[in-house]
């Protein structure tokens, strides 16, 4: 049988590939040596004869870690490939079946982490039962490029140039509060009364004032007595007949306790995207998982 392998190009070894590919995706020469079994300064030295076989540099030092060059970036991506045929091959050998195992971290708000995803997260888990989840819950932009998560949910789409988003949802958020807490104000009929009410911010800026001004809700700074970054504090506070605050629809409507608020005037519509890395994308357990949160998450319309 004729080969069209060209063995005289290949002088590197796999275990020196293999000591590549965990220092990349572990981030230091130590955090590969724990997870291949290894010691630090083999580690070391399989990359560093790595590097001269193949006659590039492939990481740099960046504080105290280790980040890949544009080289080790580009090359990375075909050691994944081997990587993944190694799995196999070990795995066929064996006499299993190819699973997708491996943690997969998302980012997403406290809302969405609370009251959307656990269900998803579960459905991804019973199919993929060898992946773990990582639920990285925060209101703020995780940094994909620096791999703080593998995917995130925003409310906006990304810019950056090496990031790969999909749309899939457009959600209204509303104004809600006790019909007690608005009995409590009158009720009001008029937006200029609403503005006496107790008003639940997000920080000390204006964006949110400012954002319900536009609307024509003119409400004064002393009227905001509550400031909590935290979503679900707020929502706890608003069930609970402190005051008002925003929550998207599909939540809000579904709690007996609350009533939207004038939301025929105080509507705040925004998107929802679903966004990884590039590189990222290349790992299949990674694009597993985003092709899962889109299915669940996606709206007709928002292909």
């Amino acid at each position: 049988m004729h080969s069209c392998m060209d063995w005289r190009h290949i002088s590197f070894d796999w275990a020196s590939v293999r000591a590549f590919l965990a220092t990349a995706e572990e981030g230091s020469f130590s955090a590969a040596a724990r997870a291949t079994g290894s010691t630090q300064p083999t580690i070391g030295r399989q990359v560093t004869a790595l590097e001269e076989e193949l006659g590039v540099v492939l990481f740099e030092r960046v504080g105290r870690g280790l980040e890949l060059t544009p080289t080790g970036l580009e090359l990375v991506e075909h050691a994944r490939v081997m990587g993944e045929a190694a799995l196999r091959m070990a795995r066929v050998a064996a006499g299993q079946t190819l699973s997708l195992e491996g943690p997969v971290c998302i980012s997403a708000g406290e809302v969405m982490s609370t009251f959307v995803l656990p269900p998803i997260i579960a459905a991804i888990r019973k199919e993929h039962p060898g992946i773990q989840v990582e639920l990285l819950v925060t209101n703020q932009v995780s940094d994909l490029a620096r791999r703080e998560a593998d995917i995130a949910l925003r409310s906006f789409r990304p810019a950056e140039q090496d990031l790969v988003a999909r749309k899939v949802r457009t959600t209204v958020a509303y104004l809600y509060a006790t019909p007690d807490y608005l009995e409590s104000l009158g009720p009001p009929t008029t937006l200029d009364e609403l503005a006496q009410g107790q008003f639940i911010a997000f920080d000390h800026s204006d964006v949110y004032r400012e954002g319900l001004s536009k609307l024509g809700l003119v409400v004064p700074n002393s009227n905001f007595g509550w400031i909590t970054s935290n979503q679900l504090v707020q929502w706890a506070l608003v069930t609970g007949g402190s005051g008002i605050g925003v929550m998207v629809d599909e939540i809000g409507d579904a709690d007996p306790r609350v009533v939207r608020v004038f939301p025929e005037r105080l509507a705040f519509p925004f998107e929802t995207w679903i966004t990884s890395h590039r590189d990222v994308r290349t790992s299949r357990r990674v694009r597993a998982v985003f092709d899962l949160l889109v299915e669940a998450l996606q709206q007709p319309g928002n292909g």
